[in-house]
């Protein structure tokens, strides 16, 4: 992923109503007669959705026994916010209301990411004139044709197959026979093991693009990780919510064949021969979902934090390996300049630390000047976790992967179903592990 620090602001998601969440405490006279009737017929009226509704005895009451206290937490159409706490005031006394915060929208099922398909249109060869496609009529007609497929594209659908002409698979040649060639000195063991593989299993080589939905098969086999054809450069918000699902957006068309070597944009070499071959290592895989979990119901704010963690890990990070350094970002796995450039004395490097990427600048245009290195993997996601911590949302999420998808941990017994599951989880490993030994 290539993120723009300036973002477009989100648009609007099918079935996304503007909607207030209240946290309401009133006080009932009578209640246990007829107060909490006539409340209820308030919220049913406004067609509250009510998540949490809770009575308990009035603290300070002449009448213990049938005065109320009354806490709700519900979601209301935001502009009948006023017009609610006016009736619920008609009907109960000492009426208090708190406007939380409202998350932004985010999926939470896979489906869902059918939503998540907006793109930066600031590398689109129709409007960058720098595009070394931009004057190439027959190019720009076969991008779109591409991006269609994937607008097109739904959750349940086969991947689009691509018939690739014979000059795209020319530009694939080159660009793979070049690459591959220094992978055995510059790339990761962790990606130099996938790539063996995706040789070997899933028609890697230079006279043939991969399709899709032959990789896709080939990591869902070895981490959970799909893909999904994408247009163009995603929002950041839409491709790290992906990742929350193990879902990894990925573009078909290739960059023009006049600049084999670089591309302004996310092209299918770039996603086939940078991300894929990550993607099939089991650690580095948790660590790209955990970016994405982390992005779901963030701020603004701290999206671009979490976008420009992606771009120093992700797309351009190093680590330790053997008492050397090596690549393991895909931004520098697809470019053969930048691969070089990255493990030579040239940059400077800085160890891995999420408090001080989020807040460095980067290149988007030319070589970064600065690398972050990581010791390894396990303590990178560790790290990362530790991050994610602190990113302020109105609600704790969980992913259940078996159903593959995300639930709001809203209420003390969704947190207790999934400490019961996990209970059992262990329980049965342990037993496991007394047998084996």
């Amino acid at each position: 992923m290539e993120s723009s620090k300036k973002q477009e602001p989100p648009l609007a998601r099918e079935g996304e109503a503007e909607r207030a969440t209240l946290s309401l405490t009133l006080a009932l006279r009578n209640g246990r007669k007829a107060g909490i009737s006539r409340t209820a017929k308030v919220f049913e009226m406004f067609e509250a959705k009510i998540h949490h509704f809770e009575t308990r005895s009035a603290t300070i009451s002449k009448n213990v026994a049938d005065d109320l206290e009354l806490f709700v937490r519900c979601d209301v159409l935001g502009c009948e916010v006023s017009s609610l706490v006016s009736s619920l005031k008609s009907v109960a006394e000492d009426v208090k209301t708190n406007r939380e915060e409202r998350a932004p929208w985010f999926p939470k099922k896979m489906r869902e990411l059918d939503n998540c398909h907006h793109l930066i249109p600031k590398y689109d060869p129709d409007l960058d004139h720098e595009h070394p496609g931009y004057s190439d009529l027959e190019y720009r007609k076969r991008r779109t044709f591409i991006a269609d497929l994937a607008f097109n594209f739904r959750h349940g659908d086969p991947l689009p197959r691509i018939k690739y002409t014979a000059q795209e698979t020319a530009t694939w040649r080159e660009i793979y026979q070049k690459l591959s060639s220094l992978y055995p000195t510059h790339a990761c063991k962790q990606y130099l093991d996938a790539f063996n593989q995706l040789e070997k299993y899933c028609g890697y080589q230079a006279d043939c693009i991969p399709q899709l939905q032959d990789v896709s098969t080939f990591l869902t086999e070895r981490t959970g990780f799909q893909l999904r054809p994408a247009a163009g450069l995603l929002s950041a918000r839409d491709f790290l919510a992906s990742l929350a699902f193990r879902v990894f957006q990925s573009t078909q068309y290739i960059r023009h064949s006049s600049s084999p070597m670089h591309s302004p944009e996310p092209d299918c070499c770039h996603e086939l021969l940078g991300h894929v071959p990550m993607l099939a290592d089991k650690e580095f895989a948790q660590f790209s979902q955990d970016i994405g979990l982390a992005s779901l119901g963030a701020s603004d704010a701290d999206i671009e934090k979490l976008s420009t963690l992606y771009w120093f890990t992700v797309e351009f990070g190093l680590c330790k390996q053997s008492e050397s350094i090596k690549a393991y970002g895909a931004g520098l796995l697809s470019s053969y300049g930048e691969l070089v450039y990255a493990l030579s004395k040239k940059p400077e490097y800085k160890p891995f630390d999420p408090d001080v990427m989020v807040v460095q600048p980067y290149q988007d245009q030319t070589f970064q000047p600065l690398y972050f290195v990581a010791e390894h993997f396990e303590d990178a996601k560790a790290k990362l976790q530790k991050y994610a911590l602190q990113i302020k949302k109105p609600f704790p999420l969980h992913y259940d992967p078996f159903t593959c998808s995300i639930e709001v941990l809203d209420s003390p017994q969704k947190v207790k179903g999934i400490i019961t599951h996990l209970k059992e989880e262990l329980k049965n490993l342990c037993h496991a592990f007394e047998k084996l030994s």
